[in-house]
């Protein structure tokens, strides 16, 4: 920078000026040009569903249509029982009316017409009976059936399931034409009861429906698809991947998870518009699709980006010169004027950089006259006097400035060995212990903290931790905090009777004794035994912790008090403990104040009872997840208001012996 600081005032206000101005156009360029893409991509999002939609439907209704076909000949068929030549008739009436069909068939159940004889033989013996006409070329030609169709999807689907299915497309016996089939199964009434008749099926083309999908022409490489039930592509661009591929293989292949989440929600027959790269070109697409509801299938329409957002390109170019070409009018102006306004400076800025360069004895021009109430003269008046006093300022500044920098420096190396001081390895800490899990965090309110937590083995069966507050904040909480957790751990690994009262009692004794300050801690104790899950503990004035029991009716409850006061208050006083024992499942959240007394923007605190509440709904959940979910929980109350104590939680559970439970 120092090339600017050598140019002129007129230099500096001109690029500021044009800086300015060059921020406005680029804001307005920005703004326009997302408020319009915004614009447009809504209305493309509507096209998209209206234009999706309408195919669909339409695609539905010819589906609807062709489905009461079979509807109508089988009731025909219930209603009227036709012989042999009347069904052959109305089944190749059917044929000729509906020219999307390809062929229709009625299947008989056995011995549902034993009259029939279809071999002419008067031989009755014949169980099957069944009649299907297929469009050969220009003319309908019967096509006997010659195999058991009894075991055949077109007739047992149906008839297992009690009703009407369209069946996934399939090569016809013709080998190049995909088709799909929708099989109706009919009942006749037989002593009062209705018994499964047969099925009547028909073959429907799917040429059609490609020329429908191929129909929908959406800019130049925009097109559509159709897929089925199970993903697989009826029609596409890509001819390869018709009746050949789904999908999800493609989803695969091209190792894309979105896709194979799109071709997810189609099957699942949802409706959305999204971002698509193309599976053939790899250009970017919108991407609408809407299900069927006739068959289940899903069709997918896609919208080219590129060259539906192209005017809006267009018009950004325009609108981009147009700024440009201002730009430079604004720059002449500019520099016409603020050469003439600053000319006066020129000395004064002389005097000014020789200052700046560190010459604090330059000479300040004077003004003309002591009456000049020039803005220039009173300037330079100013200049003179803070030539005077510059020099004891910038010495008073630099000696705070240092001071304030060695400060800030020994704080933050004053937090980091604090944390440091902390075990932090989660999760978990004991990884081959798996009776139990254990998570804990602490979060100061300041640079350095007085909460602290701490947790160590034994023994191979006992795990001590603690949790304490520590009164007062900053460096001196820091330091009663770090000589606290020494003492607890030197104390509790000193005990062969893994007492935790005697631990405590210990350590009030050695805070209380030479502490001209006052301080104190509130600390609770606990010692847990692994294998057997029970927990001895002693509470020294802490907040009492919750243990969270999902398979009790009262899923949180608080631990009963031990009675035990502060440490460092008073020596030689007698601490108690208490036992409980936890069954497999259940966790104990231990805690200090700045959890229940954070604050929010009305002066209202976070309190025990709110605690409780999202306590209830984390009973099951892994340890890590209870204490970020009542960190968060917190973040959400206090929304935005500065944090006024230290926040400190640790969270343990018991597993059992095989550790069976553990999350």
């Amino acid at each position: 920078m120092n090339w600017l600081r050598r140019r002129g005032i007129a230099f500096k206000l001109s690029l500021l000026v044009l800086s300015g101005v060059t921020l406005v156009i680029a804001g307005i360029l920005t703004l326009n040009y997302n408020v319009t893409r915004r614009l447009m991509l809504e209305k493309i999002e509507d096209n998209a569903f209206n234009l999706a939609q309408a195919t669909a439907n339409r695609i539905n209704t010819l589906l609807k249509a062709a489905e009461k076909i079979p509807a109508g000949v089988a009731l025909t068929i219930t209603e009227l029982e036709p012989d042999d030549e009347k069904l052959r008739s109305l089944l190749k009436a059917r044929l000729e009316q509906n020219s999307e069909l390809y062929g229709i068939a009625a299947a008989f159940a056995p011995k549902s017409n034993p009259d029939i004889d279809e071999s002419g033989s008067g031989n009755h013996k014949l169980k099957l009976y069944s009649r299907y006409y297929i469009r050969s070329y220009d003319r309908i030609k019967e096509s006997p059936i010659e195999y058991d169709y009894r075991s055949h999807d077109w007739y047992q689907i149906p008839q297992v399931l009690g009703q009407a299915v369209w069946s996934e497309p399939y090569f016809g016996v013709s080998g190049g034409t995909v088709m799909t089939s929708y099989s109706y199964p009919f009942y006749r009434e037989n002593a009062g009861h209705k018994k499964f008749g047969g099925i009547v099926c028909i073959d429907l083309s799917l040429n059609w429906l490609r020329n429908v999908v191929s129909s929908l022409k959406i800019g130049e490489t925009g097109y559509a698809f159709l897929i089925t039930r199970n993903g697989t592509f009826v029609t596409h661009p890509d001819l390869d991947l018709v009746m050949n591929e789904t999908i999800f293989s493609v989803a695969e292949a091209h190792n894309n998870p979105r896709i194979r989440e799109i071709g997810r929600r189609m099957i699942a027959g949802e409706k959305g518009f999204t971002a698509f790269t193309s599976l053939t070109n790899s250009k970017k697409y919108w991407m609408v699709y809407t299900p069927l509801p006739a068959n289940g299938w899903s069709l997918g329409v896609l919208f080219p980006q590129n060259e539906l957002m192209a005017d809006i390109q267009a018009l950004t170019k325009v609108m981009l010169g147009l700024g440009i070409g201002g730009f430079f009018l604004i720059m002449l102006v500019i520099l016409l004027i603020s050469g003439k306004i600053t000319k006066p400076l020129s000395a004064l800025a002389k005097s000014a950089d020789q200052i700046a360069s560190g010459d604090l004895e330059t000479t300040i021009p004077t003004p003309k006259t002591p009456e000049s109430n020039d803005e220039v003269d009173r300037l330079a008046l100013s200049f003179a006097e803070m030539q005077r006093s510059l020099k004891e300022y910038i010495k008073n500044l630099t000696e705070t400035t240092a001071a304030k920098e060695r400060i800030e420096s020994e704080l933050n190396i004053a937090s980091e060995i604090q944390m440091g001081i902390l075990p932090k390895i989660f999760p978990p800490p004991f990884p081959t212990r798996p009776e139990f899990d254990l998570y804990a965090t602490m979060r100061p309110a300041r640079e350095v903290g007085g909460d602290l937590y701490d947790f160590f083995m034994i023994d191979d069966q006992h795990l001590c931790f603690t949790v304490g507050d520590v009164s007062g904040k900053g460096v001196p909480a820091a330091l009663f905090m770090a000589i606290t957790q020494t003492l607890v751990k030197t104390q509790a690994k000193a005990q062969s009777r893994r007492s935790s009262a005697v631990t405590l009692e210990q350590v009030n004794n050695d805070l209380a004794r030479d502490n001209p300050s006052m301080m104190f801690v509130t600390l609770f104790l606990g010692i847990f035994n692994i294998v057997t899950g029970e927990l001895e503990y002693c509470n020294g004035g802490h907040n009492p912790p919750y243990l969270l029991a999902p398979e009790q009716t009262e899923t949180v409850q608080p631990l009963a008090t031990t009675d035990g006061v502060a440490l460092g208050v008073m020596e030689d006083f007698s601490f108690s403990t208490k036992r409980i024992t936890l069954i497999p499942g259940q966790a104990l959240f231990v805690f200090t104040d700045g959890v229940t007394e954070a604050m929010n923007n009305l002066d209202e605190l976070f309190t025990e009872p709110r605690l409780e509440e999202n306590l209830a709904h984390l009973t099951k959940e892994p340890v890590i997840q209870i204490a970020d979910q009542i960190m968060q929980e917190i973040d959400n109350f206090s929304a935005g208001i500065p944090q006024t104590d230290d926040i400190t939680m640790l969270v343990l559970r018991y597993n059992g012996k095989e550790g069976n439970t553990r999350a």
